[in-house]
């Protein structure tokens, strides 16, 4: 009897440093395989590199729009640009068609 009360002595002793070494494992397994862990650095770092990029080509899109609005300005208005929307939208423009500098 008293071999089975040293025994559950023991076993209540370890059972607190037990608990803890498990949620240490528990904590360190989530920093390798969260969503947020080291194996996940790597699909972020691909996700940034894809995300400039398509960043590079909006800002790119974004500034030809930007000389096309300044191009259609009232006060000045660029008179190759005004042709070429005021024939599409009349509609006598042709797909094949190509503009020959005269100068």
């Amino acid at each position: 009897m008293a071999h089975i009360a040293k025994l559950r002595m023991l076993l209540m002793s370890a059972l607190g440093p037990a608990i803890a070494v498990l949620l240490l494992l528990f904590f360190a397994g989530y920093v390798v395989l969260g969503s947020n862990g080291v194996l996940a650095w790597g699909d972020y770092s691909r996700q940034l590199r894809d995300a400039k990029a398509e960043l590079k080509i909006v800002q790119l899109h974004r500034q030809e729009l930007r000389n096309r609005v300044d191009l259609l300005n009232p006060r000045r208005v660029d008179p190759d640009l005004s042709d070429e929307l005021i024939r599409r939208q009349l509609g006598v423009i042709h797909h094949d068609e190509v503009v020959v500098p005269l100068n």
